[in-house]
């Protein structure tokens, strides 16, 4: 019943509720003065002697101090404690100028105590009337069947005392409920709204139809955190994590604004603490360039360099588009800081080595970082010439130029891919290696051949190093994107492989990773990250739909939501990936973090099989290119033919 007086007020348009309230407000101010009559003088009746000017000052006085204090631009189901504490203010300027002016004037028939008993109970009215229109337009419309999710609120501490604030101005959540580990406030309320502790969730959300449960402790430890979302991973629940707190502050809190998980989250374990002084070893105070600065990993990387304060970010990227965005957020991010660096987008390929000589010539690059490369497996084992190209000669490429000019440390961002690979990405990834490897252990390199001419020998003073790791978690070709985006379409989930695993990492982890081996390098290390165990991708997949509050389809579970498909492995696709070729990793000085001299091949017979692969890769010769690779490339050679590579596990 009350929903049909509710919706209309609703739906009209913001001047007439406007002015609806401002004829409430002038009601109410003549109620408050006839009020004060009644209960000064006992006076019901109509106004007497100079009594009726003071009907016609209350509303005309209180109107324009309303307009002034903003109160009519409030909506009153949003409304809280700011909103209430401008109209006392109002209210109370409003008093003090009421009471003055009858002392004033003096007016027949009207004793002085009005002008205090008036403004009083003119606040009493007028706050009532806010706090009657917040409850009954929000409160009924929220708990409506309209609303999207029934929710539970882990944590009654500030943040989700600030999170049922901020619920009580939206209609997509009903809030029945607080969960605690604190035992002195299970069985306490909030609000209204009962404690529970976390024995009592299964009946909880049984008892409740609990559909959402929203994590709502930020202060929590990560192993604390995983130990909580792999119990509620029982539950056929929606799990979701806080918004920014200044988001809850201004109240602009909606369904939209609760976000999945974070990438940690389906991780199962804690990211690598970064080594600070390793991280600014490199990058405080010089001139830093970092290739594809426009991609998942080369921007990571320019976000932590730029607050590092080197003096220039010099961010090379032949998208674009890519290179435009990348380049305004770290602009609003040097604002945000108060950052003095100077951040210089470049438009350029690494194939383009007279782009990269002028780079480095007028900017002259302490630290290179080289992120620019062609990742995605399948797309690059059907154009195996272009992978030669871009990742093999713009690695090439990139390093001369850095040498050239004198670069103090150049740093590959590599893959573990490149581990005994399948695929010609992961090859190319080994050459580009096994190119660095060759140069760093050159005082002196000639790319005479490189150049088809006599000469052409570069002093050697750059110090090289690979760092190579896992998948990254939510980069643009990882599976984290592709299989939410299949649960919100309904699935299924692809899976090339039931047994298919990965190590992975963040982005953040990566980037850090990536600085901190560039300060600890001494030359042709390849740096390896201590990731402990590999995830199988169908358990992450699990995982997924489970803290979407849904359930897997399959031979067990007929009825289920979503159903995980097996699609086969791709062209050049491994089931298992590694990140070490030898078996003999040392330790450095982060604990988390390994190297290895892998072999190589010197520079001077190397270079005559570079300029043979790149004479096949412009002939598009994809025969001689394998037979190139599985030369070089320990463990592709094998697979470089056939149908192995898809069912050889390493």
């Amino acid at each position: 019943m009350s929903n049909q007086f509710t919706q209309p007020l609703l739906t009209l348009r913001r001047p007439i509720k406007r002015l609806v309230v401002v004829t409430l407000d002038l009601v109410l101010s003549l109620v408050a003065v006839w009020a004060s009559f009644y209960l000064r003088m006992d006076q019901s009746g109509l106004p007497l002697y100079q009594q009726k000017y003071v009907y016609l000052l209350a509303p005309f006085l209180a109107f324009p101090l309303f307009v002034h204090f903003g109160l009519y631009r409030a909506i009153f189901r949003y409304t809280g404690m700011a909103a209430l504490a401008n109209t006392a203010k109002a209210v109370g300027i409003y008093g003090v100028t009421f009471f003055c002016l009858l002392l004033l004037l003096k007016l027949d028939g009207v004793p002085r105590s009005v002008g205090l008993i008036q403004p009083m109970l003119f606040f009493l009215l007028v706050g009532s009337s806010r706090a009657v229109a917040k409850f009954w337009l929000a409160g009924w419309s929220g708990r409506s069947r309209h609303a999207e999710g029934r929710l539970l609120i882990y944590g009654a501490g500030e943040a989700g005392v600030q999170t049922a604030s901020a619920l009580g101005a939206v209609r997509q959540f009903v809030l029945l409920g607080f969960v605690d580990d604190d035992r002195t406030k299970v069985g306490g309320h909030i609000n209204g709204v009962d404690i529970f502790c976390p024995e009592d969730v299964p009946e909880v959300i049984d008892r409740l139809g609990i559909t959402d449960i929203l994590l709502a402790i930020p202060s929590l430890d990560r192993s604390r955190r995983n130990a909580i979302i792999a119990k509620l991973r029982e539950f056929p629940v929606h799990i979701r994590t806080l918004p920014g707190m200044v988001d809850l502050a201004s109240g602009r809190v909606t369904v939209h604004d609760f976000q999945e998980l974070d990438i940690e989250d389906l991780l199962g374990r804690a990211p690598v603490p970064p080594d600070s002084d390793l991280l600014a070893r490199n990058l405080a105070g010089k001139t830093v360039l970092v290739t594809g600065a426009g991609g998942s990993i080369g921007s990571e990387l320019c976000r932590q360099i730029l607050l590092e304060k080197p003096s220039q970010l010099l961010l090379v990227e032949h998208n674009e588009f890519g290179l435009y965005t990348v380049h305004r957020e770290l602009e609003g991010l040097r604002a945000e800081h108060g950052l003095s660096v100077e951040v210089v987008p470049l438009l350029g390929s690494v194939g383009n080595l007279g782009r990269l000589r002028e780079i480095c010539r007028l900017y002259h690059p302490a630290t290179v970082f080289h992120a620019a490369a062609y990742k995605h497996v399948p797309l690059v084992e059907d154009n195996p010439s272009e992978g030669v190209l871009n990742n093999i000669f713009g690695t090439l490429n990139t390093a001369r130029a850095a040498m050239e000019g004198a670069a103090e440390s150049f740093v590959l961002v590599s893959t573990d891919k490149a581990v005994r690979p399948t695929n010609v990405m992961g090859a190319t990834k080994r050459m580009a290696e096994l190119v660095l490897q060759a140069m760093a252990a050159s005082q002196t390199v000639d790319f005479g051949l490189m150049d088809g001419q006599v000469g052409g020998e570069v002093r050697n003073r750059t110090v090289f190093a690979m760092v190579r790791f896992g998948n990254v978690l939510g980069s643009s070709g990882s599976v984290v994107p592709l299989f939410r985006r299949q649960v919100l379409e309904g699935g299924p989930l692809t899976l090339t492989h039931e047994k298919v695993t990965r190590y992975f990492m963040t982005i953040p982890e990566a980037a850090q990773l990536v600085l901190q081996a560039g300060a600890m390098a001494h030359g042709g290390e390849v740096f390896v990250l201590d990731m402990g165990q590999p995830v199988k991708i169908m358990d992450l997949a699990k995982r997924i739909i489970q803290l979407s509050g849904l359930t897997v389809r399959d031979d067990h579970n007929p009825d289920g939501d979503i159903e995980i498909r097996i699609t086969g492995l791709r062209p050049g696709e491994k089931l298992y990936e590694e990140l070490l070729i030898g078996d003999n990793p040392e330790g450095t000085a982060h604990e988390r973090i390994m190297k290895a001299r892998e072999d190589y091949v010197p520079w001077p017979e190397f270079a005559p099989e570079l300029a043979m692969i790149r004479l096949a890769a412009e002939r598009n010769d994809e025969k001689m290119i394998k037979e190139i690779l599985g030369r070089h490339v320990h463990g592709y050679e094998q697979r470089a033919e056939g149908s192995a590579a898809n069912t050889v596990l390493v």
